[in-house]
């Protein structure tokens, strides 16, 4: 799923009702016992109008510094998470970077004043594991990109939360927006084009974590998960990017034998990393005769070689589907970074 810039239905929708319901107050506040004239409704509209914008920005302002944060893991030198609040990152979002915007179509020419927080800093304070060569940049809508990790210590690529002096609206990919020095560095616009600007950036994780599934209130970890019987399917994948085409073997533990083990049952809901999949709207939820009779698999490797499955393909733990009951579970969706399993009596 591309980033796609573009004002949301549900915000044009929550404007145009509220507008509606400003005029309707203004024009029947005196009881509506007379008619007003086209001058009159014009001055309240353009009121209203004002009003609107007013409560809009307002609320954009308020959502942004009030819910948004920054969630950084993976293989760093501590492996522990750590988690920037909006407050936090205004204060460490103190360098410019001049340049075009490969999402801005309009103006392609047109150079930008983002600030923003250098992912180079980021790197440096919180350190990175010896084998780490690529950092993983999520989306809050669970889109996806991985940068090559000498890049991100050798250009200014940074997370912008403000353009030409302004925050970065969400119809603009902000409140954090992923912006590469494409006029200081033409070349990168072909290793880096629009695809990797990445809109509403909500995570970030150095190289691959370890696998931790959150299960009830067991956590388990890969040597747990092996401890199960062990499947391989080959099926076409359905996650967003990062897979090959065509047939793919994937090889993990089914998720009737990880409840089994754990005395569990019940439908599940599968939960991704992103705030996106674990809302209940856009949560995956596995019936109970479809965990007792389907292949349903939460894959630990993939291939032929079992490879560890990485971030830049939605690993470690990713839930897919096998072919056996393809009429059951063709409309579900497939998970990557899959962190919990939760139970539903």
């Amino acid at each position: 799923m591309r980033n796609i810039r573009k004002t949301p239905v549900f915000l044009l929708r929550t404007q145009n009702s509220l507008l509606n319901i400003l005029i309707i107050t203004a024009v029947c506040l005196g009881g509506c016992t007379h008619q007003p004239s086209h001058e009159q409704l014009e001055v309240w509209r353009k009121e209203a109008i004002a009003r609107n914008a007013e409560i809009m920005a307002n609320n954009t302002k308020s959502s942004q510094q009030r819910e948004w944060n920054l969630v950084i893991q993976g293989e760093t030198k501590t492996n522990k998470t750590v988690t920037l609040n909006w407050q936090q990152l205004q204060s460490l979002a103190t360098t410019h970077l001049q340049t075009t915007d490969a999402n801005y179509i309009l103006q392609p020419d047109q150079v930008f004043d983002f600030r923003g927080l250098p992912v180079s800093t980021l790197l440096q304070q919180l350190g990175y594991q010896p084998d780490v060569t690529e950092v993983t940049f999520m989306a809050y809508n669970s889109y996806q990109v991985t940068v090559n990790l000498q890049d991100l210590l050798k250009y200014p690529i940074i997370l912008a939360i403000a353009n030409n002096g302004k925050p970065i609206s969400r119809n603009q990919g902000g409140p954090i927006y992923l912006v590469f020095p494409h006029s200081q560095y033409p070349y990168l616009k072909q290793q880096y084009p629009e695809s990797f600007w990445v809109f509403y950036v909500s995570n970030i994780l150095v190289g691959t974590e370890p696998i931790r599934l959150r299960v009830g209130k067991r956590q388990l970890h890969l040597a747990d998960l092996e401890k199960l019987p062990q499947i391989t399917i080959t099926e076409n994948v359905g996650y967003r990017s990062g897979w090959p085409s065509g047939k793919v073997k994937l090889h993990g533990v089914r998720v009737r034998d990880i409840l089994a083990a754990n005395t569990l049952s019940g439908k599940i809901i599968v939960q991704g990393k992103t705030a996106l999949s674990q809302n209940n709207i856009n949560s995956v939820t596995l019936a109970s005769a479809d965990i007792k009779n389907c292949d349903i698999l939460l894959a630990t490797k993939w291939g032929d070689n079992k490879q560890p499955i990485p971030a830049r393909m939605g690993g470690p733990l990713t839930l897919a589907f096998g072919s056996d009951c393809q009429a059951q579970t063709n409309d579900l969706r497939w998970v990557n970074f899959v962190e919990e399993l939760v139970i539903k009596l």
